[in-house]
């Protein structure tokens, strides 16, 4: 015969605070998208809420658009707090030094690059058969 025990108890809930922003805007449906910036060799990341705002920075500073998708602020917010944790720098109104590396992240995370500066890297398998 074994010998077994039943404990019974009850889990504690342990609570914590955390900062949470639930403001509607940052779940606001827009565009997110990249600018490229050749005077100054610098990408931009940015949310419009739709296209004329978009079209607006575009005229209102030398900019070429790289890519854009429908998105929201809170997918421009994920990857300037993922970049910062990466170790990668921006300044004001998230402009970056363009590096490959850089590409490559925003690649990575899904961000709209398009395919003018950075070519995609296409994994082919291939099995061979003896």
């Amino acid at each position: 015969m074994n010998n077994r025990k039943i404990i019974k108890g009850y889990k504690t809930l342990i609570s914590s605070r955390f900062n949470v922003d639930t403001s509607i805007d940052k779940f606001k449906n827009g565009i997110i998208y990249t600018l490229y910036s050749d005077e100054f060799n610098s990408l931009n990341v940015g949310f419009a809420e739709n296209d004329k705002v978009l079209e607006k920075k575009l005229s209102s500073e030398k900019l070429i658009l790289l890519d854009m998708k429908k998105g929201n602020k809170k997918d421009l917010f994920l990857l300037i707090t993922t970049l910062k944790e990466l170790g990668i720098e921006y300044s004001d109104n998230f402009y970056f030094k363009y590096s490959n590396s850089l590409i490559r992240h925003l690649s990575t995370l899904g961000w709209p690059v398009g395919r003018s500066l950075y070519k995609q890297r296409k994994i082919k398998k291939e099995l061979l058969c003896a």
